[in-house]
């Protein structure tokens, strides 16, 4: 098969298209000819060599991916040669078929399209993690999402309005109108605005009750400023470092906050099995009445995925980047 590759460990400039071995699939599994995948943060983390237990050059990226399944492993069930379907992976999105345990896949509704399924996966499940699992939201409750215009935070606006919460979100203020037309109450300019306070004057002084945040230390103390008094902050990334000066923990013992960082990728099989039946059962529906659509700002041809590449790097995107994957 073909599939994107690399040899070194680098910038979008590394990846090339090559041959693969075609993969060979377990009772458990199903093979999929793939359509679509889409460009997530942590694909550029593993290709630079800077992602945890990934990044050895050989390795195939691509964390979620849509097509047909063209093979069924003889445990299946519930999935036949034929069906369309999306998948969370642990890599592997970026090449034209994929072993995937049938128990990751999702069987399209027939109003949703491979490119717009290929956006699905990663971001909406990590964000029903977040929500769901990690910050306990409630149905009325106030949540602060940052990056609100990433793939990740624009699934978190749009489940969190499910749950009928206010939401309050940052970007840049480009960025800002397309956040209100997703749901969010509140847009804030992360550039030009101290969000700590925003949502302080928004909520006459309480604080949010939950904050999912993908920065890191320069967001940590305006974080914790913002919470509300039991509230709980989510951290799913470091995008503005690791390390935070002048950080005070007295906060958190005083509000009683609860902290909670998350990384789905390196969790266990059978984890990510039960997170994606619950993800079926709860939030995949909405998908087909129209309540979710996922947010797509630009398709590439795999062609031309060091554009796309270089495009999210350029923090430009409103939503995912998705990847047609060629015959």
């Amino acid at each position: 098969m073909k599939a994107i590759l690399y040899d070194k460990n680098g910038g979008p400039e590394a990846l090339y298209l090559g041959e693969a071995p075609d993969p060979v699939i377990k009772p458990s599994e199903v093979l999929i000819a793939n359509v679509a995948t889409s460009i997530n943060r942590a694909d550029l983390l593993q290709l630079s060599g800077n992602y945890p237990g990934y990044g050895k050059p050989g390795e195939i990226l691509g964390l979620d991916l849509a097509g047909t399944v063209i093979e069924v492993g003889a445990e299946v069930s519930g999935l036949t040669v034929g069906d369309n379907v999306c998948a969370l992976v642990d890599g592997g999105g970026y090449a034209q078929l994929a072993a995937v345990p049938a128990a990751m896949c999702l069987k399209l509704p027939g109003n949703l399209s491979f490119t717009k399924a290929a956006a699905v996966p990663e971001a909406y499940i990590v964000a029903f993690q977040a929500l769901r699992r990690l910050g306990n939201l409630q149905e009325g409750q106030d949540i602060l999402v940052h990056a609100g215009a990433s793939g990740v935070g624009t699934a978190l606006i749009q489940l969190a309005k499910v749950s009928d919460a206010r939401v309050y979100a940052t970007a840049s203020s480009g960025k800002l109108s397309r956040l209100l037309e997703l749901g969010a109450d509140v847009c804030i300019d992360y550039k030009s605005q101290d969000f700590a306070a925003t949502v302080l004057e928004h909520t006459n002084g309480r604080g949010v009750d939950l904050v999912v945040d993908f920065v890191g230390a320069t967001y940590a103390e305006r974080n914790l400023r913002a919470l509300a008094t039991d509230g709980t902050l989510v951290l799913l990334g470091m995008l503005g470092g690791a390390c935070a000066d002048g950080f005070s923990p007295a906060s958190i013992l005083l509000k009683r906050l609860t902290l909670a960082g998350s990384t789905l990728r390196n969790r266990s099989g059978a984890y990510k099995e039960a997170l994606v039946a619950d993800f079926r059962e709860q939030v995949w529906p909405l998908f087909a009445d129209r309540t979710l659509q996922p947010v797509v700002d630009t398709i590439f041809d795999w062609e031309d995925l060091r554009s796309g590449m270089d495009y999210m790097l350029s923090n430009a995107n409103v939503g995912k980047l998705v990847v047609t994957i060629g015959d």
